[in-house]
């Protein structure tokens, strides 16, 4: 079974349902949701930080996956990702190198707040976990707690050779790096096509077409 955290935040939870569905409508697995959420903190979702609670919720064993969730949606077998594990790393992620072009998101909600960029931006928004790596053993829940700013979002307390790199295909920026049909999974970072601000966003009808499963009652 593939077990997949997930990042859950009351305000975005229409965005969660459409990412667990577009993910149980593509597996050949068996998969278990955790969704996680926690204090806010100086984050603008309410699961920025539990995220790295994955290999200690997992005691330390095995593989997990994380995603952001709440602003995804998966267009492949999610078994495909899980496949990619390599015991080399404590984990895989894609390693996006980039600028934002939105000052803000999630504009014109309870949410908006300043859409900073800081070094290796969106790595921790899809992570494959291996649980059972040494250096997970570092992060202790003092260091969760008094750990500033984006510190943990960074990897800080990782050595670059403990950092696996996936395919960008599992974590396309489709808000800032536009159309691709060939994306596994989609991500809009600065707020999903349900929001009003967002209905025209790049791949929007992809993610329309997604919640649309959800919210269909059978006859």
């Amino acid at each position: 079974m593939i077990t997949i955290y997930t990042g859950f935040d009351p305000r975005e939870q229409y965005g969660w349902h459409t990412f667990a569905s577009s993910v149980m409508h593509r597996t050949r697995e068996a998969v278990a949701f955790v969704p996680l959420s926690g204090p806010q903190r100086n984050g603008s979702n309410a699961f920025t930080y539990a995220r790295f609670m994955v290999p200690f919720l997992s005691r330390h064993r095995g593989w997990a996956i994380f995603a952001d969730a709440c602003d995804m949606v998966c267009r492949a077998d999610i078994s495909e990702l899980f496949d990619l594990q390599d015991h080399a790393y404590a984990v895989q992620v894609v390693k996006h190198d980039y600028k934002t072009m939105y000052p803000q998101k999630y504009v014109g909600t309870e949410m908006e707040s300043p859409n900073v960029d800081y070094h290796r931006k969106n790595w921790a928004s899809l992570m494959l976990i291996n649980c059972e790596h040494p250096a997970w053993r570092r992060l202790d829940m003092a260091d969760m707690i008094s750990s500033p700013g984006q510190e943990l979002l960074r990897f800080t307390f990782l050595n670059d050779h403990e950092i696996g790199e996936l395919p960008r295909v599992w974590n396309w920026l489709a808000d800032e790096d536009g159309e691709n049909d060939s994306a596994k999974i989609l991500h809009w970072t600065t707020g999903i096509p349900a929001f009003p601000h967002y209905a025209d966003a790049p791949m929007a009808d992809v993610w329309a077409a997604e919640a649309l499963r959800v919210t269909h009652v059978a006859k």
